[in-house]
């Protein structure tokens, strides 16, 4: 079968980002992260989109982004932002000949890595730890339902993920 896009998915913090970027070089695939491809567009970071016109204005570009990127001919490793999952449009993206991985991480580690870079990450402004929890209670449940394959990142590094991905996609 052939493999279209690699899509990571996974809560802020699971390593889509990291990962996504070292298996592209690995497996020699260009390397897309919407989060990115959103700031690149518009010339302004998330956080600013999330102030200036809230977060339904940032979910539609970002949902642009994922779409332009999904159409993308290219086979391409693809950090899907974390929130992406939550439009069924974007949703229906993911299917078809793409392989879509969930990083999976346990909220406790995601406090841990995500409180060393808390300053742009809008959604969690007020009790990051509490929002985390909560956003990882909401979400399971979607990117358990889109996952063609589940890897739990606890205590692996990135090349461990990479190498494990890799196998996957043999």
């Amino acid at each position: 079968m052939t493999v279209g896009h690699i899509v990571l998915i996974g809560l802020m913090g699971s390593g889509k980002t990291t990962v996504g970027r070292k298996l592209a070089s690995v497996i020699g695939r260009r390397f897309v992260d919407t989060d990115e491809e959103v700031e690149r567009r518009t010339g302004r970071t998330v956080r600013e989109i999330f102030e200036t016109d809230g977060e339904q204005a940032f979910r539609l570009i970002e949902h642009r982004a994922l779409a332009d990127t999904m159409a993308t001919p290219e086979p391409l490793v693809v950090a899907a932002a974390g929130g992406a999952v939550l439009r069924e449009d974007n949703r229906s993206l993911l299917g078809g000949p793409h392989r879509v991985v969930w990083l999976k991480a346990e909220p406790e580690l995601l406090i841990e890595r995500v409180g060393r870079r808390r300053g742009h990450r809008p959604l969690l402004d007020d009790d990051p730890d509490l929002k985390l929890r909560q956003l990882w209670s909401e979400r399971d449940p979607i990117y358990r339902s889109l996952a063609d394959d589940t890897i739990d990142v606890s205590d692996k590094t990135v090349d461990g993920l990479c190498s494990e991905i890799a196998e996957l996609l043999a």
